[in-house]
This record gives C-alpha cells, sequence and structure tokens, in this order.
C-alpha cells in the first residue's frame, strides 16, 4: 500500500514537468500558442539548427539549382544562429544543456534525404524545409511573446524576421517547378 501512495505521489508530481516537453513535442502547445519552456525552446532550436546545416549540406550536394542557392544561404543562416544560442549558453545568460546530436525524427529524414536523388529528393527536400520553418516561425514567435528568459526572448525577436524569410525562400523553391 505504501509503495503504491508513493508511485502515486511520484507520478502527481512530475506530471506537470513531463507535461511541458510532451506539449512541445506533439505540437499542443503550437496549436494553443503556449510558449515553450526555455529547455524546450533551445533544445528545438539547437536540433532545428543541425538539421538545417545537415539537409542543406546534402541540398548542395544533390539540388537543383534553386536548391543550392537556398541551401547555401541556410547553412550560412542556421551556422550562425547556432554559434549565436551556444554564445548564450556559455555565457551563463541562458541556464541550460544544448544538445550535440539530432532527436531521431530529425535523424531520421536526414536518413530519408540521403538515400534520393533527382526529382525524389527535391520533392521532400522542399516540402521538409516548408515544415521546419513554419515550425521554426511558431516556435520562434511564441517565445518571443512570453518565453521567460529576457536575453533569449530577445534574442528570438531578433531572428524572427529572418527566419519568416527563409519560409517564404522554402515556399518559392514549390513554386519553381
Amino acid at each position: 500500500m505504501k509503495r503504491t501512495i508513493i508511485a502515486l505521489g511520484c507520478t502527481l508530481l512530475a506530471g506537470p514537468a513531463l507535461a511541458q516537453s510532451a506539449g512541445e513535442k506533439t505540437g499542443v502547445n503550437s496549436a494553443l500558442g503556449i510558449s515553450p519552456t526555455t529547455a524546450d525552446f533551445v533544445k528545438d532550436v539547437a536540433i532545428s539548427d543541425m538539421f538545417e546545416v545537415e539537409s542543406n549540406k546534402l541540398a548542395q550536394a544533390k539540388g537543383n539549382a534553386p536548391e543550392k542557392a537556398f541551401a547555401s544561404q541556410m547553412v550560412t543562416d542556421h551556422t550562425k544562429t547556432s554559434t549565436e544560442l551556444k554564445g548564450l549558453v556559455t555565457s551563463g545568460k541562458v541556464k541550460v544543456e544544448l544538445p550535440t546530436v539530432l532527436d531521431s525524427s530529425h535523424q531520421s529524414k536526414l536518413d530519408k534525404l540521403k538515400d534520393k536523388s533527382g526529382k525524389d529528393f527535391s520533392s521532400d527536400f522542399d516540402s521538409m524545409q516548408v515544415s521546419a520553418h513554419k515550425d521554426a516561425v511558431s516556435l520562434f514567435e511564441r517565445y518571443a511573446k512570453r518565453g521567460d528568459n529576457p536575453d533569449l526572448k530577445a534574442w528570438a525577436s531578433k531572428t524572427l524576421p529572418a527566419l519568416k524569410h527563409h519560409l517564404e525562400m522554402a515556399q518559392g523553391l514549390s513554386k519553381t517547378k
């Protein structure tokens, strides 16, 4: 009986902490316009930047001319945002750990792209870029409005216009076909 009560108590205490991360992973927070936690925001941005750099390096090698031009810009811009985010964390202004590898979802997308070429590559790459940038714009908008770390919130606001431009560029890739 004591074990059951202890287990129930632990579950009730852990619920709110797990719900914050689960909401961001499932898109519930995005749908409701809820700001991610600082830890979730940093993790999602870092993974997104890693995915952008790696997927766009593939596009530089495998893509058509518009994709190669887009990819060059994305590698430059997302390397810059990664460096800025790392600077905020290493300065102590943001107290979270940065992930160093892609999560399974992004790794799976990258693996899928590695196996594609020609029109199949372009179709998958273009749709992944639109989706990734829609997600990024939503994430940055929500954190810029309601984030709880002032330095990170200011950085999100400053970075948001570039991400909106990236989304427009990604949407343009599909229209060039």
